[in-house]
């Protein structure tokens, strides 16, 4: 199982991190995204290594969040949407015809801004998801599978002796480890956050993040954040996007690098104004 860190980097680069032993987890490559007429993402190449966390950041409107959905084909439910490059994983392009997008989200699990149990019990929420992706095991292996997930996603100890209640039951952090667990259920390689922890307080903030160090071990992270402090603290590869300066105003990658180079050397004049907090 592999983990993801993200790159701004083009083509080339990915070639050369390969032959440097870094992992990659997914890649784009002169990745364009458009709705309709509107080209939403200009023309991004990342090299994403494995079993690390990436932050996009960026001013609002700049496409964070529709480049995050791009790794796993959730805009394809967007009518009018279409895509001109490549995103690649294990050298394979997702968007290729041949390939199913349901695997894909199989694959690239996700984890939306506010938590969405599923209106069944918290055991359900974890087995139903489980059973819609194939698993054949009987109810032993399956109760082994449901207390694996909110083990991973360190929620089993609150929730042990009350399995059967409602995933509504629990407060607004757990249900968000619950969704965390529900992903980590179908065993993806890679999980996208949208915005993870907006609607937390700062403790259950706080557990979410922790929760993502553990979880990087085994997985990829990609995370989108209006919260500086929090890029900072948890990322090892932060990712700059903003708008550019053609007609269309289409959102782009600008800078990417070492979280620690992004806040306290960046490249770019603008990178440096927005983590500065005198832009966006």
């Amino acid at each position: 199982m592999t983990t993801l860190a993200l790159a701004t980097r083009p083509a080339e680069q990915a070639d050369r991190d390969t032959a440097a032993g870094r992992a990659l987890a997914i890649e784009t490559r002169r990745f364009h995204f458009y709705y309709g007429s509107f080209k939403a993402i200009h023309d991004v190449s990342l090299s994403v290594q494995a079993q690390k966390i990436t932050a996009i950041i960026g001013p609002s409107g700049c496409g964070k969040s529709t480049l995050l959905r791009a790794f796993n084909r959730m805009n394809d439910f967007v009518f009018g949407a279409r895509v001109e490059g490549e995103v690649l994983m294990h050298g394979r392009n997702l968007y290729a015809p041949e390939v199913d997008p349901v695997e894909v989200r199989r694959r690239i699990g996700m984890v939306f801004q506010k938590p969405n149990p599923f209106p069944k019990s918290i055991y359900e929420n974890i087995a139903w998801g489980a059973r819609i992706n194939g698993f054949k095991g009987g109810k032993p292996e399956l109760d082994a599978l449901v207390e694996g997930a909110l083990r991973s996603a360190a929620l089993w100890d609150e929730v042990k002796d009350k399995l059967k209640a409602s995933g509504y039951s629990l407060s607004g952090g757990q249900q968000q480890r619950l969704c965390i667990a529900r992903a980590i259920a179908v065993k993806p390689e890679i999980i996208l956050m949208d915005e993870p922890c907006s609607a937390l307080d700062p403790i259950a903030t706080l557990k979410i993040e922790e929760l993502m160090q553990t979880l990087k071990q085994d997985y990829t992270i990609i995370i989108v954040t209006h919260n500086m402090q929090q890029a900072a603290r948890v990322s090892d590869y932060t990712a700059m996007m903003m708008l550019t300066d053609d007609g269309q105003r289409s959102g782009t990658v600008i800078e990417f690098d070492d979280t620690q180079k992004i806040f306290t050397r960046p490249r770019d004049k603008r990178t440096e104004d927005y983590v500065s907090g005198r832009f966006g």
